[in-house]
């Protein structure tokens, strides 16, 4: 289990980087700019748009600090012109560094969301900056741990289910938010038995939870774990192989059991768990193969 939960933290920090990247996608010039943002006009406007076609070759090039510069002044110059409040909020995150706990990191990070979110007071159904705010609000939660910021997080993943509700992606999002909640929560439940049972009595990861710990765990996260196996299941749906969905299924299945109140409701959980991971092991299979052959 412990490696299943690693594997699939560095899974999110593979994806959260293609995620920036595909951000940055569609504004690989000014002059493809989105509706609402007029052909320039003034020397004011004109200049914007070459010091954002500038910062975008700075971008492309890992310059970021430049590049940064760059949107800033196009921004200054032309506060209408979304591509550059998109670009400098992507050149931000692409400076913040997930579980670095140090202040000038979470300083890069604010900045990030402050212009994702600015972004969004110009275009509030940009899904771009939508999920841009998504994804860091989700790593800004890890170190140190805030809950808070991981339901702000799945706000805006609902806000591109609206948007955009065949999308697969916003659906395993929140699924992942909803075990990282309920998973944290059964881990100090537990800690919490083991630290009051005086060392008598450890209570294992695999162990069913002690009824009243149940009770507990089923009133103040039976409604997450449900909706994140909903999220996931829809998820799938829209995208059968869907692996990541599916481990991450697997995941809240096992978070799932230890609400259940009978031991067979529990190990129809645990075999529905287990079923998916030879599920996700398969799909990988014939996927490596498929490439091999390629």
């Amino acid at each position: 289990m412990v490696v299943t939960i690693i594997c699939a933290r560095l899974l999110y920090s593979l994806r959260f980087l293609i995620t920036l990247s595909l951000v940055a996608l569609p504004w690989v010039t000014a002059s493809r700019c989105l509706g609402q943002e007029k052909p320039p006009q003034t020397e004011e406007e004109k200049q914007a748009r070459q010091d954002l076609n500038q910062g975008v070759q700075a971008f492309k090039n890992g310059q970021y600090q430049e590049a940064e510069r760059y949107f800033a002044h196009a921004k200054q110059l032309d506060p209408r012109l979304l591509n550059a409040r998109l670009y400098l909020a992507t050149a931000y995150a692409s400076e913040f560094i997930p579980g670095a706990s140090s202040e000038q990191n979470k300083y890069v990070g604010r900045q990030a969301i402050d212009e994702f979110k600015d972004a969004l007071a110009v275009d509030p159904e940009n899904i771009s900056a939508i999920d841009g705010v998504g994804s860091l609000l989700f790593q800004m939660a890890g170190t140190p741990y805030d809950a808070e910021k991981l339901q702000e997080s799945k706000s805006y993943h609902q806000k591109h289910i609206e948007l955009k509700p065949n999308d697969p992606e916003p659906y395993y999002w929140i699924g992942v938010i909803d075990w990282t909640l309920s998973f944290r929560a059964n881990g100090e439940l537990r800690a919490s038995y083991d630290e009051h049972s005086g060392g008598k009595k450890e209570l294992r990861d695999e162990d069913p939870l002690p009824n009243d710990l149940r009770q507990k765990y089923v009133r103040e996260f039976g409604a997450v774990i449900d909706e994140g196996i909903e999220s996931l299941k829809h998820a799938i749906e829209l995208r059968p192989e869907y692996d990541d969905a599916m481990a991450y299924l697997n995941l809240l299945y096992r978070r799932k059991a230890d609400t259940a109140a009978y031991q067979n409701e529990r190990d129809e959980l645990l075999k529905m768990a287990d079923d998916l991971v030879d599920k996700v092991k398969d799909i990988k299979q014939k996927r490596a193969q498929t490439s091999s052959q390629r």
